[in-house]
């Protein structure tokens, strides 16, 4: 019966996040178009829903005018999802963006009679491996492909059990001199922030408390995700860093982003 409802459960959020994954790409990919590009190297991605966000990556033009991942900048990418009822958008906007599209049969068996594009050595290798990082056994697959030139979340951080840990395992898989790069939902940021670059008159106090207050019910519909954790400040007390460079944004666009202030940035891994 748990198996059963957990299902449910991930077939309900993935009906939903259709929606919802759009309305929150038209407030985010603002801050998306300020780091994605930089992204490089071998790199995994935790959380990735549907992979929207692979067409800010770096691309390049091909003979029939189509654009592709620049294999010269991207070597290789593994994406990190514990929710397989995403599995069949997130293939097919990878494909799109000119990856060739595998499935992990370690951590996912039924991926074995999965039919994706074919692939030639033009094709950037994309792995999809099931699993999460917030606990003590990362899968195989991942530390296979490790050390990671780049590791990114976007709002993923928000919704593990455990983000003290999937941050001390996105340290350890990262290459010497590597780079995390994250945009986050969190908690508004206090009145006066000076690492806020967005303001917009929202009342910081105000919506903290109300973000506090619904934070239960918000975590029981949104798949577990908690908007009132302070994620940018959580990265940069870890410790460890040779340098953590993140800015807050209160938007002000409607209701709810009043409710969903960001964090975004970058951590660098010391040579």
């Amino acid at each position: 019966m748990t198996s059963m409802l957990s299902l449910a459960y991930d077939w309900f959020f993935s009906a939903l996040w259709i929606i919802e994954s759009e309305r929150n790409d038209e407030k985010v990919n603002v801050y998306r178009k300020m780091l994605w590009p930089s992204i490089s190297g071998k790199v995994l991605e935790l959380g990735p829903g549907y992979a929207q966000s692979l067409k800010f990556l770096k691309h390049t033009t091909l003979k029939d005018g189509s654009t592709s991942i620049d294999p010269t900048f991207i070597q290789s990418y593994t994406v990190l999802e514990p929710n397989t009822f995403l599995y069949n958008r997130l293939q097919k906007n990878a494909e799109l963006n000119g990856f060739h599209v595998t499935y992990d049969t370690m951590s996912y068996p039924e991926g074995s009679d999965i039919v994706t594009m074919g692939g030639g050595d033009e094709n950037v290798p994309f792995s999809i491996v099931k699993g999460t990082l917030d606990g003590d056994e990362i899968p195989q697959k991942v530390l296979d492909e490790a050390p990671y030139d780049s590791i990114l979340t976007s709002f993923s951080l928000c919704t593990v059990r455990n983000p003290e840990k999937s941050l001390e395992n996105i340290f350890k898989l990262l290459r010497p001199g590597g780079t995390y790069y994250f945009i986050e939902h969190v908690r508004q940021p206090e009145p006066n922030d000076p690492l806020v670059i967005e303001d917009n008159g929202v009342s910081a106090r105000f919506w903290g408390t109300v973000q506090d207050l619904i934070n239960p019910v918000w975590k029981l519909v949104g798949h577990g995700c908690n908007i009132n954790r302070r994620t940018g400040e959580t990265v940069a007390k870890m410790g460890g860093w040779q340098t953590v460079d993140y800015k807050n944004v209160r938007p002000a666009i409607d209701l709810q982003s009043r409710i969903m202030p960001l964090s975004f940035g970058k951590a660098i891994k010391p040579e």
